[in-house]
């Protein structure tokens, strides 16, 4: 069995378009009539020339080749070029030709994808989903207004949901790191606090950032927050010293998770070694594919570390993530968006199955998801923004 052909879809996301503007897949096909499906998580280019770099990766070192030489294609991708480092982009289009062969290999042999990599450990993931606003709301005032984001957290919490996350601390820009200005602080504290008034016990609070902050403003911050126990404070500092992100840690009794922007096991073993997250988010469709992803876990087990993969993309990703979910001992909770009802729901042949605030992993072989190639083709994505951009102005 071989890898045949490469074909790649930019789908647009409707409105409300949560997950992101559009998303990026792909299918393999092998000589002998397998399909399988992947998607990447590239934000750096336009995706339509992100697809022409799948396509490139594909003929240069999949195409010809068995899909389960994994380790061998993903060590020659990694060196190509003369690479040999963390680059996001390259490990963005190889993760999803990698998740696109563990799906082909498991259709192969009728197992699900992680019943390959050391067997289903969890029966049901729990999941947790952004606060996001609602057409009643009449815009985004649900990420500034405490009790609109308390009453939406209350309603989520009714649903089944566990966990909530929200990220009310002001903008991320071009030029961060920033200091947090004190109307910054206030409203975050607020957030905290009315959510966690609505939400009592029956929920943890995740705290999100996007890495804007200095370490001294991160820790100004934290101190605030911690009366309220948030599960976790999300990549408190720019991604990119661990070292200085360590000294948060050191300084907060909330845990600090981080890993949406990192790539590899080498990024994430910086982590781990400088102590600056105890929970990972790694993200399937950019670190660098499955098996990376699972040596990613194994080695947060070793510093008693936690995964909590990340998704803000499609449901192929998501159903990566999944996979990894279920065969990691060290497992916390999924991202999800809402409920994966929505276009999550309708671009898939059959949706991921949530219930009661968990994922029930698919017992399908491969990653248990199809995509439905109608509604695919029957929402191109025409444009040629970026995935997701910061604010191109400083913090004023």
């Amino acid at each position: 069995m071989k890898v045949a052909s490469c074909e790649t879809f930019v789908v647009g996301n409707p409105p409300p378009s949560y997950g992101g503007r559009y998303f990026l897949f792909v299918k393999l096909s092998t000589d002998d009539g397998i399909d399988g499906l992947g998607e990447a998580y590239v934000a750096t280019f336009d995706p339509h020339l992100v697809a022409k770099l799948i396509e490139d990766v594909a003929e240069r070192f999949v195409i010809g080749n068995s899909p389960t030489a994994i380790e061998t294609m993903w060590r020659r991708v990694y060196s190509s070029g003369y690479s040999s480092r963390p680059d996001v982009t390259l490990m963005g289009v190889f993760s999803a030709l990698e998740m696109a062969c563990w799906d082909i290999v498991g259709k192969s042999v009728d197992k699900p994808v992680y019943e390959l990599l050391g067997g289903r450990v969890h029966e049901t993931l729990r999941s947790y989903t952004y606060i996001y606003p609602e057409p009643q709301d009449g815009g985004d005032a649900v990420y500034t207004d405490p009790q609109l984001a308390a009453e939406r957290a209350a309603e989520y919490v009714a649903k089944g949901f566990t966990a909530v996350k929200f990220d009310p601390a002001g903008p991320y820009t071009a030029f961060d790191p920033h200091q947090p200005s004190l109307l910054d602080l206030e409203r975050s504290e607020a957030m905290v606090r009315a959510v966690r008034e609505a939400v009592g016990t029956d929920a943890d609070l995740l705290f999100g950032t996007h890495g804007q902050f200095t370490t001294s403003g991160a820790i100004r911050l934290a101190r605030r927050l911690e009366a309220y126990d948030p599960l976790w404070f999300e990549e408190p500092t720019p991604p990119e010293n661990p070292r200085e992100m360590s000294r948060v840690a050191a300084q907060t009794t909330i845990p600090i998770a981080t890993g949406e922007r990192l790539t590899t096991k080498y990024e994430f073993a910086r982590v781990l070694e400088h102590q600056a997250a105890s929970i990972l988010q790694l993200n399937m469709g950019r670190v660098g594919g499955i098996l990376e992803g699972k040596k990613i876990a194994a080695l947060a087990e070793t510093y008693y570390a936690q995964i909590a993969p990340h998704l803000y993309s499609g449901p192929v990703l998501g159903a990566a993530n999944i996979a990894l979910a279920t065969c990691s001992p060290n497992f916390l909770i999924l991202e999800g968006i809402l409920d994966w009802s929505g276009f999550h729901a309708q671009i898939l042949r059959k949706p991921v199955e949530w219930q009661d605030g968990r994922v029930i992993p698919s017992t399908s072989p491969g990653l248990g998801v199809e995509l439905n190639e109608e509604v695919a083709r029957a929402n191109p994505y025409t444009g040629s923004d970026l995935h997701l951009s910061p604010q191109q102005d400083p913090y004023d």
